[in-house]
């Protein structure tokens, strides 16, 4: 598709530059946005994307340049003066209140829910008339914590609607839809840009970005090193530009399963918070095979998870590893037999914030490696990161950085490289690439590839079904707790797995695979 010309912009940031101590992250940053364009931002992780929009929203100061909307200068580091000057932003975690109404998300902070001006009824027949101009269906009573992903994506939207935003920054939107849901997504926006609304779109998606954006700009180190129009470019070349080379993906080839090394049957667990635990569950996770689960986010996936890294027991049902069945099961007896996890969240539950790298890199091994007679042999753990480092190609100052200080993808790669330097059995991949530019992925792609050809069975749990169908030898869909079928590679389409991911076909009882 094609936007305006940016003639008169309605939003130009002049020569952006922001310095964290000896890093640069924003190096004299310039673009404008025209309005009805879309804009697609790429680059890599830690190319400066976020530290961006921080500026645009007063989060961050710049150290130099500005910022002008419609013309008029913001003043730095006030965020309420971007909302004000018509700035809406959608962020990748939605920043809704589950025990509140749609109304009351939308006018919360807009409005105090208890002020005597507050009419329900004129907010609500807003609402309304919004849903219907964008084609976002919405019932403006409705408790936020029942509604699907997709909805509450809506709900967001229609927050930055209601407040007049004329410019919105979606960041990462697609991340956590079916791809019927992003059908519908994109089909509002394109209702949303014929009417005058301008977007700058952040995505690691490179299809999506050809499909809806007008321009496309390049970050890398902190710098705008290319600017294209969408139809005179490929996903190719984008690739290439945000990482300053040629990007191939892994080749995934056919697998050869061995016996299954974790197997459930008829497994229920209890729920967590709102989310369902399993329903009955039975699987097979087989030596040499990488076994894709996709479904919408909160579906079952974290019960699973929980499971198999010993944080939670079946209230029903058997579980085995390598063909013995389980009986007291905890995190380091997990470890213990063989079970490596990378955790869907790196921050919170994968890193220690204020830990080493070092520190970081041992975390589940140093009992068993690095101590010695009770004292810490940290020369040796030293040069174990160094070689992780080495390895694993983490871009770092060096192994006594704390971990908070490295990216998103560097992150990652650490614990990538602490669960596969155990040689594990079976390795636990919960969303291992979410939000990680295209050559991270690639590269723990080809991670997982190689461990699965070591032998190791491999769960892969991902929304992304991108990544599920390249990378997976067999899928399930899991749904409010239940399993679909195993599917083969080779046997699905997006939208075949998208019916079942929106609990189509689950009518009948599923079978083991």
């Amino acid at each position: 598709m094609t936007g305006a010309e940016p003639a008169h912009p309605v939003l130009r940031l002049s020569d952006i530059t922001k310095r964290f101590g000896a890093l640069t992250a924003n190096d004299r940053v310039s673009f404008d946005l025209a309005r009805g364009e879309v804009i697609a931002l790429l680059g890599e992780n830690g190319a400066g994307k976020t530290t961006l929009m921080n500026i645009l929203f007063g989060q961050y100061t710049a150290d130099a340049g500005t910022v002008e909307v419609f013309g008029r200068i913001l003043p730095p580091g006030a965020p309420r003066a971007a909302l004000d000057a018509g700035v809406g932003m959608v962020h990748q975690h939605f920043t809704l209140a589950g025990n509140l109404t749609v109304w009351e998300n939308i006018v919360l902070g807009a409005q105090s829910l208890t002020a005597l001006s507050l009419k329900p009824r004129e907010v609500k027949a807003r609402i309304r008339d919004l849903s219907q101009r964008f084609h976002m269906k919405v019932d403006p009573d409705a408790r936020v914590g029942r509604l699907t992903v997709g909805e509450r994506q809506r709900v967001e939207i229609l927050k930055a609607l209601y407040r007049d935003a004329k410019i919105l920054i979606l960041d990462e939107p697609t991340a956590v839809l079916t791809p019927q849901e992003t059908d519908a997504l994109f089909a509002t926006l394109r209702e949303a840009i014929a009417q005058g609304l301008s977007i700058v779109f952040i995505s690691h998606k490179l299809h999506e970005v050809m499909a809806i954006s007008s321009r496309v700009i390049v970050l890398r180190h902190g710098r705008l090193v290319a600017e294209r129009r969408t139809e005179q470019t490929s996903r190719e070349e984008l690739a290439a530009l945000m990482v300053g080379a040629e990007v191939t993906a892994p080749e995934i080839r056919p697998s050869t399963p061995g016996a299954p090394l974790l197997s459930l049957a008829a497994v229920t667990t209890a729920g967590i918070g709102s989310a369902p635990g399993l329903d009955a569950v039975t699987i097979d996770l087989r030596a040499g095979q990488i076994t894709g689960l996709a479904g919408v986010s909160g579906n079952g996936q974290a019960a699973l998870s929980n499971l198999i890294s010993g944080l939670t027991l079946p209230l029903s049902g058997e579980m085995r590893i390598a063909g013995q069945p389980v009986g007291d099961w905890t995190p380091r007896m997990a470890i213990g037999r063989g079970v490596g996890r990378i955790p869907e969240d790196r921050h919170r539950t994968g890193t220690i914030a204020d830990f080493t790298l070092t520190e970081n890199a041992i975390l589940e091994t140093y009992a068993s490696q690095f101590a010695r007679h009770g004292w810490m042999d940290w020369q040796a753990a030293r040069a174990h990161a160094e070689e992780m480092i080495a390895t694993y190609d983490i871009r770092c100052p060096g192994p006594d950085v704390r971990i908070r200080l490295l990216s998103g993808g560097n992150m990652q790669k650490l614990i990538l490289g602490r669960v596969l330097e155990t040689g594990p059995q079976i390795v636990l991949a919960n969303q291992p690439v979410r939000g990680l530019d295209i050559g991270a992925v690639n590269y723990v792609h080809g991670r997982l590839a190689e461990a699965r050809d070591k032998g190791a069975a491999v769960l892969l749990i991902s929304e992304d079904l991108d990544e599920i169908l390249r990378l997976s030898d067999v899928i399930h869909v899991i749904s409010e707790g239940r399993l679909s079928p195993a599917f083969p590679r080779g046997t699905m389409r997006p939208e075949d797995l998208g019916q079942w991911m929106a609990g189509h076909g689950f009518e009948e009882p599923a079978h083991a695979s």
